[in-house]
């Protein structure tokens, strides 16, 4: 056996035997709040008590504006590299640009006459 095969071997079984041991001994050491109704309630969002149960369903209009707002935010992620070789790109780069800029102002203008952000 190589020495790279038993080192990797001894790491594994150490994590196999060390991750449990520790995760039992801080449940044994660890405080425990069993009994303390104030620590157990819930508290989300400075609310201290829930309205309605977790299983409410919510529009499909938030998760049209959810994907509506990814869509149009990530063009900066192919706007920045763009920006920072605009000189090394050219003529061709500045037309591709855009292009690239008027297929998503098309896009927010179809998005705009469907209606698809009224809250009617």
């Amino acid at each position: 056996m190589s020495l790279e095969l038993i080192l990797a071997s001894c790491i594994v079984a150490l994590l196999v035997i060390l991750l449990p041991t520790l995760f039992l001994l801080s449940q044994k050491l660890g405080p425990s709040n069993v009994g303390n109704k104030a620590k157990n309630s819930v508290y989300e969002s400075g609310i201290s008590s829930p309205i309605g149960n977790s299983e409410s369903r919510f529009s499909a209009k938030f998760y049209l504006v959810a994907i509506l707002f990814v869509l149009f935010d990530v063009e900066i992620v192919f706007m920045f590299p763009w920006a920072v070789n605009v000189r090394e790109l050219g003529f061709f780069g500045l037309f591709e640009m855009f292009t690239f800029i008027g297929l998503l102002l098309f896009g927010l203008i179809y998005i705009y006459r469907i209606k698809a952000l009224s809250w009617q």
